[in-house]
């Protein structure tokens, strides 16, 4: 769960610290103290796109951090696939915004990418704001909450894998069934670069090596003179090196007969005279078998202008050529062998479909199986969120081979009795909305693996009765995760196990919002405030007191 978030230059935040427990969590306050920010700091967190414009004004840099405690199993995995170490039970977020735009992130204090806080905090946290209720406008979303309630993802998984090779495969085939006149136009222009690449017969490294060689005879007369001049110091008649040093060797060495401390030196001499004597005989080979070879030299020159050409008309490396020429002939021989490839194609093509077919039509039949128990346990919890005359049917249409199987799935409602179901789009309010969506959210409370629910403003549209019991279904999700929510609805906040305030305050012509806990008392101001307004008055407080006694918090 989350344990700890630290805000620091987050728009009005400059400094903020927020221990959360299990159980749900409520967060009021007054419009505009900041309520949002709390979010957009979680959001920052998980990696979601900031901009510098959240940097509270006057700072350099933003930075927040998120501690969590017990992650789950899936968490840890992720953490391994990631490169991190997920051995320990906590884990530690951290994010720093820059002024200029750049933002540097951190998981258990090691370098990492808003990328990798993504993906990783979609297995911590799941935000549900305002906007994620229009979700429910979009019949494409009904179709995955259907295959989650199911379990039905490892069959979809195996079925888009096979969907996907169809789909590969069907676009080869199209490729093969291209016009006719493309295709020997093709065969026409790689035989004839085939042949070229294959009698010039380039070899790898070959361009190097008789770079080598050319400069080599190039430089003739020049090597020629270089190599005598070193002959000569070594081993010439006029004082030669080898000469010099075997006379120094010998005289170390009587030297050492009258003293050993020369000994080693007198070796080692010795040991340069012979590898001098060495290199001589050596520089005299190379000589021997230096030589003058214009016909040579032309030679290398038409070859190295054959690569260069070559190496500029199919631009690439001379040491690619080869691969390029085996490359271009597997080609050449597949359009050869058209007729061929094509059957062999239109039947692995037909092969995949029904693979894919057989498959969708499993997915489909359960999810038939499933919708019926889904949409009846959501319409339950609508009913208990006071709703109770609503109608919720899953329509199904036939649709062709796609990505989500052949099925198109639409939950159609009726707020009403003797209302025609119809799309949520076209009736639902926000208040209904909202209830909707966290009747969802209930029922696939048990299939979600994050252990951090956060509800933004989940009351929109509702008050009374309705208020108290979105309430109490929160309050239910929280006995099996975390929940985090911010809420206007005194009936939500009186049954929080945890009430966090977030106050805005004015110091010095500068604005700053804190985050607290409240007490009992400091529940009972809250709450009455929420009540009444800005005048809290003594009815207020003694119905502020009655909630907080009717949930147990007295």
């Amino acid at each position: 769960m989350l344990l700890t978030l630290y805000i620091e230059n987050i728009a009005v935040i400059e400094k903020c610290t927020i221990d959360f427990n299990n159980g749900l969590n409520v967060l009021t306050g007054e419009t505009g103290a900041g309520k949002s920010i709390i979010i957009d700091a979680i959001n920052a967190i998980m990696g979601q796109r900031t901009s510098k414009e959240m940097i509270r004004t006057g700072a350099s840099s933003a930075f927040v951090s998120a501690q969590f405690d017990e992650v789950n199993e899936t968490v840890r995995q992720k953490l391994c696939e990631l490169g991190f170490d997920s051995e320990d039970s906590e884990l530690l977020l951290q994010r720093t915004l820059s002024a200029s735009g750049k933002s540097s992130c951190k998981i258990n204090g090691r370098p990492a990418t808003a990328a990798m806080l993504r993906e990783l905090s979609s297995h911590l946290i799941n935000i549900h704001g305002q906007h994620e209720s229009y979700e429910l406008f979009s019949p494409e979303t009904h179709i995955d909450y259907i295959d989650r309630y199911g379990g039905l993802r490892p069959l979809l998984q195996s079925y888009q894998q096979q969907y996907r090779s169809f789909i590969v495969l069907q676009k080869k085939l199209n490729e093969a069934n291209s016009d006719e006149s493309s295709r020997l136009n093709e065969i026409d222009l790689l035989s004839f670069q085939t042949k070229e690449l294959f009698e010039a017969d380039i070899q790898v490294g070959e361009e190097e090596q008789l770079e080598s060689e050319r400069t080599s005879l190039m430089n003739f007369e020049k090597l020629s003179s270089l190599l005598n001049r070193a002959y000569q110091l070594l081993s010439g008649e006029d004082g030669s090196g080898c000469e010099l040093v075997d006379m120094a060797a010998n005289a170390m060495q009587s030297a050492a007969g009258y003293s050993a401390e020369y000994e080693d030196i007198s070796n080692t001499l010795t040991d340069v005279y012979y590898n001098l004597r060495d290199c001589a005989e050596s520089v005299s080979d190379a000589l021997d078998n230096l030589e003058s070879d214009p016909e040579r030299l032309e030679e290398i020159e038409e070859r190295l202008d054959l690569i260069n050409r070559l190496t500029r008309k199919y631009n690439c490396l001379a040491d690619e050529l080869p691969a390029l020429a085996e490359e271009m002939q597997r080609r050449l021989e597949e359009l050869l062998q058209y007729d061929q490839n094509r059957d062999e194609l239109l039947a692995a093509c037909k092969a995949a479909r029904e693979a894919a077919e057989a498959t969708a039509r499993e997915l489909s039949e359960k999810r038939h199986q499933t919708a019926a128990v889904f949409a009846e346990k959501v319409r339950g919890e609508m009913a208990f969120l006071n709703m109770p005359n609503v109608t919720l049917v899953p329509a199904f249409e036939p649709c062709a081979l796609s990505a989500k199987g052949i099925d198109k799935v639409e939950l159609l409602i009726s707020a009403n009795p003797g209302e025609t179901p119809r799309p949520v789009a076209k009736i639902a309010s926000g208040g209904e909305l909202s209830r909707m969506m966290l009747a969802i959210k209930t029922v696939l409370a048990d299939t979600d693996t994050v252990d951090t629910l956060i509800f933004d403003e989940v009351d929109t549209g509702i008050s009374g009765s309705a208020a108290e019991k979105v309430g109490l279904k929160l309050r239910e999700v929280s006995r099996g995760c975390q929940v985090l929510c911010v809420t206007h609805q005194a009936q939500i906040a009186a049954l929080a196990d945890t009430h966090f305030l977030i106050k805005k305050q004015v110091e010095q012509g500068r604005t700053f919002t804190e985050v607290a806990p409240l007490d009992h008392q400091g529940r009972v101001s809250e709450l009455a405030r929420i009540i009444g307004g800005v005048n809290i008055t003594d009815a207020a407080i003694s119905h502020a007191e009655d909630m907080l006694r009717a949930d147990g918090h007295a």
